[in-house]
């Protein structure tokens, strides 16, 4: 897991572009390269502000081949921002607990390093392998956001500090 950079705009568009990886996703995939370059200049730009953000993330065995990103970041919930956790990996990457990996050293750094009291994470009602990684990684749901017109709300999920230090201090 590394900072992400602007040479990584071609991947962030093959795997945000991919319908199978937004089969979940209210907005569908990412429609062009241009919306792609958007969105890493803010997430480039999030780490530049507050240190840390997404992370681009890529495979012990291959670390030249971007597999997928996520960690943590400032996301407003309809007006309040929150810290959130978000993961979004390429289908080749599927099934082998990176999603779990990533979201436990994203925990690990907010509650260790930054000190943060809280992480949440947004999921849409129907994904379920989400919804089980948020769950493997002790995050419980704790009631839902409005967030996209004409659906059914997405559920909030949250680990407090609290909630961390006693899964650390589990034998």
């Amino acid at each position: 897991m590394r900072q992400p950079a602007g040479s990584d705009l071609d991947r962030h568009f093959e795997i945000h572009g991919d319908p199978a990886t937004n089969l979940y996703n209210p907005a569908g995939p990412t429609p062009n390269i241009a919306t792609s370059e958007r969105a890493l200049a803010r997430w480039i730009e999030h780490w530049r502000r507050h240190g840390f953000g997404p992370w681009a993330v890529a495979a012990a065995d291959n670390p030249d081949r971007l597999i997928g990103f996520g960690g943590i970041s400032y996301r407003t919930y309809v007006s309040e921002e929150r810290l959130n956790l978000g993961f979004r990996f390429a289908p080749e990457a599927w099934g082998r607990g990176l999603a779990t990996e990533l979201g436990r050293a994203g925990l690990e750094h907010a509650f260790e390093d930054l000190g943060s009291e809280a992480v949440f994470a947004l999921v849409r009602p129907a994904n379920l392998p989400s919804i089980r990684t948020l769950e493997r990684l002790g995050m419980r749901r704790d009631g839902f956001l409005d967030d996209v017109p004409g659906q059914a709300p997405s559920f909030v999920y949250v680990m407090t500090a609290e909630d961390f230090r006693a899964m650390a201090n589990k034998p």
